[in-house]
């Protein structure tokens, strides 16, 4: 069986044209077919940028490059020693061509770089700008856990020598004398700050020669403060004046307060690391959703899997019984129930036949079907929200400025603090005072945490827009979840969004004795050029009914009003009230009967023929049966639902009684319904507006939240703020559940993070010795400071269990 046909595709969006489509334009000696004005309208204006195939990436240097495993960001072109660890630089693995990978770090989105590293402003690990499904382990994660193991090992020991004094009778006391405990100490913990610690030092210098003050430039100043002093404590102990003595004439030292607190922060950084990775586990998901190949038919008729980046647009395709759709293309024999739950989060299969889109990795059910390819690749719907999710992840929601501001000026505060801190105690303190100074300044270095504060939105952002990925709810930014939970008025376009979108004729009203199959006739005749839905349903009215539809000429659409041209050597219009009216052709006598039609709920298209009106034909966009109850949820969020349409007064409150509309606005055309909603928010409204995408660009962009139904197309996903994969207004409802937990979260992530620190460095810096007598070991401080950021994580990590 021959499965191929010759197929043409508009060079704009991919769709399939027919040869005598009336959308046409030549350029430079070649004509292009186009599926509708508005594709051949956007050629016109930049026919380069859809000619211009993208120039394939040249190869790869085959030179060869080495790095350091345990620093990858350190490269060099000739083989030799990394000069931060000293370990032999090793052969780096070449990406395949074409391929790129870019780290940026998620506290700072604008810092993007081609290699990994720590970012230059906050220190923090570099991350993946776009999640790989087969993804090596993180370098920076790996690296860590062996410094912490090793540091761990040498710490342990050297915490149990240091704190034997406390217990009686201890074997470390008896084995280990006081001449020579400093020694073994400073044996135990060098290893732990200068090699473990070492990456902390380096963040802390690059900090300070940035001037972009972050918390490793504390990490390091405490951590360099208490070995460093302790060291000359060892091996100058004469130089020390008595305020750094004890009743026994011995200096104190802190090798393991710089030992522990360096593990601890170890510690917390692997944590951090793990949970962090975590965040991207939605883009994972549905990268994994994606087949490996595809069962392609050739025009021989033979059928063969081949890889499914070896699948082309106009491929044709079998799917199955169990299998995976491959890629976005469009049903041409067979039907099936297809599982689209892992797009648009609902759970009861969707019935597929010929002539239907099907999405790419959605699951086929029982049956089997052909199907064309027209979008493959990073083209695909999968692909697309995958880069949105990514794109959204990294963006910043305003409420973040808060946490920037403070941020920077908390590290400065922070480090005064403790000289303040040391200061008070070299003169107030008790004996050994300056110990006692030099203790507590380290204790307010390390217990601050400005990390914790600056990761509070970005993680909650980055687990909320995967959250809304897997129930079909894309948000192309962070600030567009962060207004949304603020909307009191929702305006929604009929055609599509309140209706099916798939219209139908209902009836058909003949004057002046024409039969009803001669005025379909030419209304099929002079509609098939046009895009409009409603033309649809009268020539599929028009097949049903096995009517002829001719061809016509000099066709011209009005927008918003109707269409004219000629057919059979008849001039026809066909439109609305003001178009018929603006021809010059009275309508007075079927406005009686035009207006119980709309009372009927149906749209009412006048037909004239040589400029006498020749009758109407009614058609009516059946209600989803989920609209009413999506209403009732919108409703129950306190938020007025605003119909906002071209159809007249009468049609569009049939509809909205029937619905319970808050407000209907009627007779709007396309460009005027950006200006409504200006109105509305001239009201004092926080707005939303759900439309196609496409047609209601400019009124997506006026709302404070543009909301695209149910397109999952390119302008759907640049003109709004959501997009919404399955055009249901549940899904509205889920997304503003969603905004309103994210929120809420961010605000118990801030709120911990200032309390935090509000408290913790007080404490640190001693307030409550005078009272209670009690001091903040810096152990305690780090323990406490490396937690701090690993509880933020988890807070927002909750995010993916929220009920929406």
């Amino acid at each position: 069986m021959e499965h191929k046909r010759h197929t043409i595709h508009d060079i704009v969006c991919g769709m399939e044209v027919k040869p005598d489509t009336p959308f046409n334009y030549s350029y430079k000696g070649n004509k292009y077919l186009f599926c509708s004005q508005v594709c051949m309208d956007r050629f016109k204006q930049n026919p380069e940028i859809y000619l211009n195939k993208p120039v394939a990436q040249s190869p790869q240097s085959t030179s060869i490059k080495y790095c350091c495993p345990m620093h990858p960001e350190i490269r060099n072109s000739t083989p030799g020693d990394c000069f931060k660890c000293g370990m032999v630089l090793e052969p780096v693995r070449p990406l395949p061509t074409g391929a790129k990978t870019e780290w940026t770090c998620p506290m700072h989105p604008e810092i993007i770089r081609s290699e990994p590293g720590s970012c230059p402003i906050c220190g923090m690990a570099l991350e993946p700008k776009t999640a790989l499904l087969k993804q090596e382990e993180n370098p920076e994660l790996h690296y860590m856990q062996i410094r912490f193991w090793v540091s761990m090992i040498l710490t342990v020991p050297l915490l149990f020598i240091a704190m034997a004094h406390v217990f009686s009778g201890s074997p470390g006391m008896a084995v280990v004398s006081p001449s020579y405990q400093k020694w073994i100490e400073l044996l135990l913990a060098s290893p732990v700050v200068l090699w473990g610690g070492w990456p902390f030092f380096v963040r802390g210098w690059h900090s300070l020669i940035s001037r972009s003050l972050n918390m490793f430039t504390l990490i390091a100043l405490g951590v360099g403060v208490a070995y460093v002093y302790s060291l000359i404590a060892t091996i100058l102990p004469q130089i020390f004046p008595p305020a750094f003595r004890d009743t026994h004439g011995n200096v104190a030292v802190y090798f393991e307060a710089a030992a522990v607190i360096t593990s601890l922060v170890l510690l917390g950084q692997v944590l951090e690391l793990r949970a962090r990775s975590r965040t991207g586990a939605a883009i994972k998901a549905l990268l994994g959703l994606a087949p490996k190949t595809a069962r392609k038919i050739f025009t021989s008729g033979e059928e063969k899997d081949i890889a499914l980046d070896q699948v082309h647009v106009g491929d044709h395709l079998r799917v199955r019984p169990g299998e995976k759709v491959p890629v976005d293309g469009i049903l041409i024999d067979g039907s099936s129930l297809v599982d689209e739950s892992m797009m648009t989060g609902e759970p009861i299969p969707v019935k597929h036949q010929t002539g239907d889109k099907v999405i790419g990795a959605t699951v086929n059910g029982t049956g089997s079907f052909i199907m064309e390819a027209q979008r493959v690749g990073s083209d695909m719907l999968l692909s697309q929200i995958v880069n949105m999710v990514a794109e959204a992840q990294r963006s910043r929601a305003p409420i973040q400025k808060l946490a920037d501001k403070v941020s920077g000026y908390f590290v400065p505060a922070v480090v005064t603090i403790a000289i303040l801190t040391f200061i008070v105690w070299a003169i107030w303190g008790p004996a050994p005072s300056l110990a006692y100074a030099i203790v507590n300044a380290v204790a307010v270095l390390i217990i601050a945490c400005p990390c914790a504060l600056g990761l509070a939105t970005p993680m909650s952002i980055m687990v909320a827009t995967g959250k809304g990925a897997s129930v079909g709810v894309l948000f192309k930014n962070a600030e567009a979840i962060e207004v949304l939970r603020s909307i009191n008025a929702l305006v929604v376009d009929k055609t599509g969004t309140l209706t099916l979108g798939k219209p139908e004729v209902v009836s058909v009203v003949s004057l002046n004795n024409r039969s009803q199959k001669d005025l379909l006739h030419f209304a099929a005749s002079i509609e098939r050029p046009s895009e409009h839905p409603l033309s649809s349903a009268i020539i599929e009215s028009a097949k049903e009914q096995s009517v002829p539809i001719s061809n016509t000429s000099q066709f011209k659409s009005i927008t918003g009003k109707g269409v004219q041209g000629i057919v059979d050597n008849n001039k026809v219009i066909t439109g609305n009230a003001s178009l018929i009216s603006e021809s010059g052709i009275q309508i007075t006598s079927a406005e009686k009967k035009a207006d119980e039609l709309r009372a009927e709920g149906q749209t009412v298209m006048f037909v004239a023929i040589d400029n006498k009106l020749e009758g109407m034909i009614g058609v009516a966009d059946p209600i989803k049966s989920s609209t009413p109850e999506a209403i009732d949820q919108l409703h129950y969020e306190h938020i007025d639902i605003v119909m906002l349409t071209g159809d007249t007064k009468v049609t569009a409150e049939a509809v909205g009684k029937k619905l319970k509309i808050d407000q209907i606005i009627s007779g709007v055309l396309p460009n005027q319904k950006a200006e409504k909603i200006k109105e509305l928010q001239d009201e004092g409204r926080i707005v939303a507006m759900a439309g196609d995408g496409i047609n209601d660009a400019p009124a997506l962009a006026q709302a404070q939240v543009g909301i695209a139904m149910g397109t999952g197309t390119d302008v759907a996903m640049e003109s709004a703020g959501v997009t919404l994969i399955k055009g249901d207004l549940r899904s509205i409802v889920r997304a503003i559940k969603l905004s309103r937990a994210t929120m809420g979260n961010i605000r118990q992530n801030l709120f911990f993070a200032f309390v935090y620190n509000t408290i913790g460095v007080p404490i640190a810096a001693g307030v409550l010795y005078p009272f209670f007598g009690i001091l903040l070991s810096p152990i305690i401080a780090a323990a406490a400071m490396s937690f701090s950021s690993v509880s933020v994580i988890s807070n927002a990590l909750r995010l993916r269990h929220a009920r929406i």
